[in-house]
């Protein structure tokens, strides 16, 4: 009857749940980056021709986003965004954005992100702070629940004022005039900053900045909190296997040496 040793005792095979436990950054860069990252080759696909592959990126992702063309970037055209009547002239004199959001772009005009530039903005920063973060990742201490709160609350402030706003029809509510805004800086900037939702108007820096905000909050919240846990579980198997060890070498006090 052979006799069980320290040496012969081998830690046990990690399964793949195990497996992505251990890699779970790893894991999160390639999956949530490949969600993040996909809607960006829906213009690419309709430029070189792959029509069918992009325009089914553009129907999977407006499930997650409300795709609206004056509100999206667009590549391969003469600009990088364009205004609602614009939109209008090359689609449809419609402010339904159920009718709105269809317009995926043209040949001259270019074809739009399937992300809107808020969602670019959110969704992309979380990535990007989630490198960020794992070069410090030592160093840096998890966001308060206020701070957490803090840096959501422009994102809720502006998406919930967009979205009332929207109530009274694309084009027509306070968020596309901000005549509320002229008031209160005294129209100190020019009136393209006021209205609509070109690039470098309120609307669209307001976007951008609290996408980037919210992502910051949601990476400095969790990815703390997941590797102090990731070091916990990793030191309570230590822990474990040289338990096991201990109870071996206690048993058979010759297999010590």
């Amino acid at each position: 009857m052979s006799v069980i040793t320290p040496a012969t005792v081998s830690k046990p095979k990690q399964s793949i749940l195990q497996w992505i436990s251990t890699h779970w950054f790893e894991t999160f860069l390639i999956m949530y980056g490949l969600w993040v990252f996909l809607p960006y080759f829906a213009p690419v696909f309709m430029q070189i021709g792959w029509t069918g592959a992009g325009k089914s990126i553009y129907f999977f992702y407006s499930f997650f986003c409300h795709q609206l063309p004056e509100r999206s970037f667009f590549w391969f055209g003469d600009k990088t965004m364009y205004s609602l009547s614009e939109i209008q002239a090359a689609w449809q004199n419609t402010s339904n954005p159920m009718i709105l959001r269809q317009f995926i772009g043209n040949e001259t005009m270019g074809w739009k992100i399937a992300w809107s530039d808020r969602m670019i903005s959110f969704y992309t920063s979380v990535w990007f702070f989630a490198v960020l973060w794992y070069t410090m990742r030592r160093k840096i201490k998890p966001l308060s629940w206020w701070g957490f709160i803090l840096l959501l609350l422009p994102i809720a402030m502006d998406g919930g004022t967009h979205m009332f706003s929207d109530f009274a029809g694309i084009g027509q509510g306070f968020r596309d005039t901000n005549q509320w805004l002229a008031a209160l800086t005294n129209n100190a900037f020019p009136a393209a900053f006021y209205a609509g939702d070109a690039l470098g108007s309120f609307n669209s820096w307001a976007r951008l900045i609290t996408g980037l905000l919210a992502g910051l909050g949601i990476s400095w919240l969790a990815f703390p909190y997941m590797f102090q846990t990731q070091e916990l579980n990793q030191e309570l198997d230590k822990l474990s296997y040289e338990k096991v060890i201990e109870q071996i070498k206690n048993k058979n006090p010759r297999s010590a040496g």
